[in-house]
């Protein structure tokens, strides 16, 4: 009987249909709606249709080195379209960028830097981990640092690694902070102790830094009592959700947003003034299209007295990325490179076309970017960019006392 040949890209999706996530790439029909629904997908050699008709056909060499194979940025629009069910963004993209690390194949310069600063400093941005807690710095409120007085509390708030160390958003820790406070909430943080969750490098092939993200940061929340995670940042959100009980490593966890939904009630006394402002909202793709939470944000924008809230054509399931999930956030000049656009500089552009005078926010990244975006368009003065916290610490006179 003869023996039937297969390729190394076709055993490696055949694998992959074995993981439990979504149906097995195998099943592709070639339909070409996840091309078609991907935001860089004509700027791709391989967009996704491609990657597994490529790596069916024996040409999985070929794709391992195509530049195309580091831009998509997480976006779940392909996973979301697929009629079959396949898990194109979570597992089909981070496998083939395994794959290509391990044959010696490097992803771009900014992101091996961003990598080896999560490894050799616990945080994207490579800074101390004594720098930590300088957001803190000045603050009106207390913050009890976990990793120096241990003690039982409702929530236990991971920070992040921008809000911890970018000045943007800092701001926006600050003002969580306050209205945490405000709630009569007991919380705390874990102080110099705390390290990146890492859904950035899993979605990247960088499955052991990752692993070792998951280890290290179960043994400090083992440490701790509390009764939930609360987190800035969705991408970390997403990780400990899907990912980490996937190495028997589980907590209650909310994203920010849900959070605060939950006591629209308990908010309403604290507001003491109006924000007169059109305001859109940018959904997030983790948050948003990944995991359906689209009211949370908007309930909590429209608490807000003198808010207009407009949509942008693009919006919820539809919603356009701001280009910053999976890596990209370090990969934009890789990207371009490329032929492909800068998504946060189109996000922006449709958020004007609202005629809105804030774009709300729910995402580390997305200011940073969308504010980068906004002056890129000569949008200075017609268009802010506010964290929704920003937006809810105004109307409740919680934001900076000398901004």
């Amino acid at each position: 009987m003869a023996t039937v040949q297969t390729s190394k890209g076709a055993d490696l999706l055949e694998r992959l249909g074995k993981n439990g996530d979504g149906k097995p790439p195998l099943g592709c029909m070639q339909c070409g709606l996840c091309a078609a629904s991907c935001p860089l997908g004509q700027a791709m050699e391989f967009p996704p249709r491609k990657l597994i008709l490529q790596a069916e056909s024996g040409n999985l060499e070929k794709v391992l080195a195509s530049p195309s194979l580091w831009m998509c940025v997480a976006c779940y629009a392909c996973s979301k379209r697929c009629p079959r069910g396949i898990e194109l963004a979570d597992v089909l993209w981070p496998a083939l960028r395994d794959a290509a690390m391990q044959q010696g194949i490097q992803p771009p310069a900014e992101l091996q830097e961003t990598f080896q600063n999560i490894f050799k400093y616990g945080n994207t941005l490579g800074r101390s981990p004594r720098q930590r807690m300088d957001w803190t710095k000045d603050l009106d409120v207390r913050v009890l640092d976990l990793s120096k007085e241990t003690r039982p509390v409702e929530v236990l708030l991971l920070v992040g690694c921008y809000p911890s160390y970018y000045p943007r958003n800092q701001v926006v820790a600050r003002a969580f902070a306050r209205l945490l406070t405000q709630l009569g909430i007991t919380w705390g943080v874990l102080g110099a102790q705390e390290k990146a969750i890492g859904e950035c490098d899993r979605m990247f092939g960088e499955e052991g830094l990752f692993e070792t993200l998951v280890e290290a940061n179960r043994k400090l929340l083992d440490k701790q009592d509390f009764r939930k995670l609360v987190v800035l940042d969705p991408h970390a959100f997403r990780a400990l959700q899907k990912y980490y009980p996937r190495f028997g490593v589980w907590y209650p966890v909310q994203h920010y947003t849900t959070f605060l939904a939950e006591r629209l009630e308990q908010l309403k006394p604290l507001i003491a003034k109006p924000v007169e402002a059109a305001v859109t909202y940018h959904d997030n793709c983790c948050a948003g299209r990944r995991c359906g939470y689209f009211d949370p944000p908007r309930n909590l924008l429209q608490l807000v007295p003198g808010v207009k809230l407009v949509e942008m054509a693009c919006n919820r399931d539809n919603a356009l990325c701001c280009g910053g999930g999976g890596g990209g956030m370090w990969l934009d000049a890789h990207i371009v490179a490329q032929g492909g656009q800068r998504l946060s500089d189109q996000r922006v552009a449709q958020a004007a076309e609202t005629g809105a005078e804030i774009l709300a926010v729910s995402c580390p990244y997305e200011l940073a970017r969308f504010e980068d975006a906004v002056k890129v368009a000569g949008l200075e003065g017609r268009l802010k960019v506010r964290d929704i916290i920003e937006v809810l610490a105004e109307c409740m006179d919680l934001g900076e006392r000398n901004a």
